[in-house]
This record gives structure tokens, C-alpha cells and sequence, in this order.
């Protein structure tokens, strides 16, 4: 896509409106154009399968509702309503979960600035199927992303990825404004009163898009003592993730790794349970670890606030969480790493 020097205005109407049809048109798609979409997507990365898409679709849908849209921009109109130039912004995206560098997009382009996008390779083809569509529905967009092999002219940088690529990106970026993501992931606190239904919306955020999202729970907290045998029983309804070639392979492996070291851990068939201070756990593992009481707990998540993207419990009844179920389905204004994209956006200068 070219970029032109001075793009077409676009009005803040405009810019919503042809997101709120994106929406539109994904929620109208047919189940054989969602097939064929969602082959050409997995034949490219096996582990977006069309069910995470499927799901990752809905959940942009949720994103791209005009009221959702209207609700979240309000508090940004003072800035949105002023004159300012449209600056290159660029975006490093993730690939690690279907679109998950879209959010990035939406703030970009809402904000009036020009996107220049490096998508990664492990999700590239529904980044572009839905830039394109936004496009067809939005000619005037055209002047506003690219594509670029290279974005080091941007004025301002957006980038996501682990915690050694975002050591490459302080050197190339850090000298412009910028907004610099490493790896995090969710964790989960257990009290003991959690009931079969609680285990099964657990299971949710310890096994959707195989665990591979930075809101996916990679480690539990339990109480001291805590027998795992409902744990267990309440997650079983998940077995069948075993049978994705990808994800046993990963079960295979660290199951291996565990048994030769020897490493003390737990093993129901499709999930590994190794008590561990880290909060980052490989494929197929879930770390946890025990805990005396609330106050103290508390505090030990607080010191690792930089490693943890959102913490969730039991009907989010501890402190500063959110219910079981509810990791991968963010509001807009839920922002990675709780750095508000849009604010920071709105505040460049030329």
C-alpha cells in the first residue's frame, strides 16, 4: 500500500464508522468464506486453529460495536477534536494469538495518525484480510497504512514481543517516543471454595490459543496444603487439546525434560503442574505455587507487577482481579502492560 506525504482527511466519523462496519462484515461472514479464510490461516501457523479464530473474530466484533467504540473514545475527545499532523507511527505486532496486534491498529488509525506496520510472520494473513477489508470499505485508509520491509523513519514507535527482542528494540527505538512491550502472562489465584463451573471458566484462560496469549494463565496460587484433585476434575472437559499435534508435542517434550532431570511434577495427561517461583511456564505446563495468606500474596504480586498482564480469581473476589473466564475477552481500555496506546498517541508531536 503506498503512503502519500499528505494524506486524505479523514473524519473522526469516518475512522469509526469504517471500523464498526469491519465488525459488520466479519459478523456477516459466511460459514465458507470463514472456511476458507481460516484454512489459508492455519496452513500458514497450525496452531490458529478455527476454532481460537473463530473466536478471535467474535471477540474483534465485540471491539468494532459502535457503542463500545463511542464509550471507550469519550474521554480522548478533547484530544481527538484538535488539529494535529498525522505523524508515522511504527508498529512491531506479535504473533503469538489470532489479531492480536489489531488493537495496536485501531489506535493508530482512530488516533489520525498513518500506521506503518511490521506484522509478524505467524499471523500475517489475517492482519492483511482485515486491513484489506478495512481498505474496501474505507478507500481513504489507503494513505493512512503501510506495510514496509523497513519503519525506522517512523516518528513514534509501538512494539511487542519477548523480553530479548524488546532489549533490540530499546537500541533502535528508544530514541523516539515510544511504547516498548516484553513478555508477561496472567496468573490466577485460588482460594479452595472454587466449584466445578469455576475450574471449567479457569480453564478457559489456561488453555485458549493453547496458552500461547499474554493474558493466558501460566501460574496458579493455592493455599498451603491445597489438594489439586478438583483442580483437576474441573479442568478434564479440556482432554481433547492433547490431540493438537502442535501443543502434545509440547506436552511430550517438557514431560521428558521432567522425567530425566527428574523434576517433582504433576501430570493429568494433557497438563504438567510443577511448583515454580517463575511466572512464565512453557506449553502444555502450569506453574504454581503456594501461599500462607491474602496480605502476603498481595504483596508478592505486587513485586512482580512488570511480569503480570492481568490477574483473575474466583468471581474476581481477591483484590484487583477479574473472574475466571474472562482473560481473553479485554474491554478497550484494557491496554497491554496497562499503558494507555491511545493517550500516548493523542500526545505526540511533530
Amino acid at each position: 500500500m503506498s503512503m502519500n506525504t499528505q494524506p486524505t482527511t479523514l473524519t473522526l466519523a469516518r475512522r469509526v464508522e469504517a471500523f464498526v462496519q469491519l465488525g459488520q462484515h466479519l459478523k456477516n461472514l459466511s460459514g465458507t468464506e470463514k472456511s476458507t479464510l481460516f484454512q489459508s490461516i492455519e496452513a500458514r501457523n497450525p496452531w490458529f486453529t478455527p476454532e481460537n479464530l473463530d473466536f478471535a473474530l467474535r471477540a474483534l466484533e465485540q471491539y468494532l460495536d459502535a457503542t463500545a467504540l463511542q464509550t471507550w473514545l469519550q474521554p480522548y475527545l478533547p484530544l481527538l477534536e484538535q488539529a494535529r499532523p498525522a505523524l508515522p507511527v511504527g508498529v512491531v505486532m506479535a504473533g503469538n494469538i489470532p489479531a492480536v496486534g489489531f488493537h495496536d491498529l485501531l489506535c493508530v488509525l482512530l488516533s489520525g495518525h498513518k500506521l506503518l506496520a511490521k506484522l509478524s510472520s505467524d499471523d500475517e494473513v489475517l492482519m492483511r484480510y482485515l486491513i484489506e477489508q478495512l481498505c474496501r470499505i474505507e478507500p481513504a485508509f489507503k494513505d493512512f497504512i503501510e506495510l514496509p520491509e523497513f519503519i525506522n523513519q517512523a516518528a513514534a514507535y509501538i512494539a511487542t514481543g519477548s523480553n530479548h527482542s524488546n532489549r533490540y528494540f530499546k537500541h533502535y527505538f528508544g530514541k523516539k517516543p515510544h511504547i516498548l512491550r516484553g513478555h508477561r502472562n496472567a496468573v490466577a489465584v485460588i482460594d479452595g471454595k472454587e466449584t466445578p463451573e469455576d475450574f471449567m471458566e479457569l480453564g478457559k484462560d489456561i488453555f485458549r490459543y493453547f496458552g500461547l496469549g499474554c493474558r493466558n494463565v501460566s501460574k496458579v496460587y493455592v493455599p498451603r496444603g491445597y489438594d489439586f484433585e478438583a483442580f483437576f476434575e474441573g479442568i478434564e472437559p479440556y482432554r481433547d487439546i492433547i490431540n493438537h499435534h502442535k501443543y502434545a508435542n509440547n506436552y511430550e517434550y517438557n514431560k521428558a525434560v521432567f522425567l530425566v532431570k527428574p523434576v517433582a511434577h504433576m501430570d493429568n495427561g494433557f497438563l504438567l503442574l510443577r511448583e515454580a517461583p517463575e511466572i512464565a511456564s512453557p506449553v502444555a505446563v502450569l506453574h504454581y505455587e503456594y501461599y500462607d495468606d491474602a496480605a502476603a500474596l498481595q504483596e508478592d504480586l505486587n513485586k512482580q507487577a512488570d511480569a503480570i498482564q492481568c490477574i483473575l480469581s474466583r468471581a474476581g473476589h481477591f483484590p484487583g482481579t477479574i473472574p475466571f473466564g474472562q482473560a481473553q475477552t479485554p474491554r478497550l481500555n484494557d491496554y497491554a502492560d496497562g499503558i494507555d496506546t491511545m493517550q500516548f498517541l493523542l500526545t505526540l508531536s511533530n
